[in-house]
């Protein structure tokens, strides 16, 4: 079984790493063996890839080169990870997948939905999770949660516009997809584990 939570990278803040960890013992308390990814990376060359996405170079990273480069570590995460341990029995957790580059290479980016499409159907095959926690919140405030970590990479510094185009595709493939549940990630921390534990219980069947 391979799930899925999502917060808008890095810069919105979400507490993604809080709610994978939720995640993790919810499916743990019900006997799952359970593995965790993360994206771009989880394999040695895509963890490379993954520095080549985030550095800052002294040069016009192009959108396609960046997209390409999105859907290199996932297909090499997807075959090299994400099946073998489906094919073992294993339930996966990653904090992304295909969901992200429909967000921010399609909605902030503005790659042609035909794009995505052809490069999806190419790199994953059909591959889509089973369910999908997309952690929301609002730009600036996720902005604001994410300078108090430290310093941002390349795609944390692409503006608020980028990221309120990347949000509202989010709103939109979530709206629009069964499988996609929103947990709002404004309310106190508590709560938004309440409502994931939640989500998680009505999807296994509890």
């Amino acid at each position: 079984m391979m799930l899925f939570t999502y917060e808008k990278k890095r810069i919105f803040g979400a507490g993604k790493s809080s709610a994978i960890d939720t995640v993790k013992r919810v499916l743990e308390h019900y006997g799952k063996t359970v593995v965790c990814t993360r994206e771009p990376g989880g394999t040695p060359m895509a963890e490379s890839i993954r520095e080549c996405v985030k550095h800052d170079w002294q040069e016009e990273v192009t959108i396609e080169a960046e997209l390409l480069l999105m859907y290199a570590a996932r297909s090499q995460l997807l075959a090299n990870v994400i099946k073998p341990n489906l094919a073992k029995g294993n339930w996966v957790i990653g904090d992304r997948h295909d969901l992200s580059s429909q967000a921010y290479q399609g909605g902030g980016r503005g790659v042609s939905q035909q794009k995505m499409t052809i490069l999806r159907d190419l790199a994953l095959n059909g591959f889509s999770p089973d369910f999908t926690l997309y952690l929301d919140v609002e730009p600036q405030e996720g902005l604001k949660r994410a300078k108090g970590r430290g310093e941002l990479d390349r795609i944390e510094l692409a503006g608020i516009d980028f990221f309120e185009r990347t949000r509202d595709r989010y709103l939109q493939l979530a709206a629009n997809n069964q499988s996609i549940v929103t947990i709002n990630t404004m309310q106190h921390i508590d709560k938004v584990h309440d409502d994931i534990r939640q989500s998680l219980a009505t999807f296994m069947g509890a």
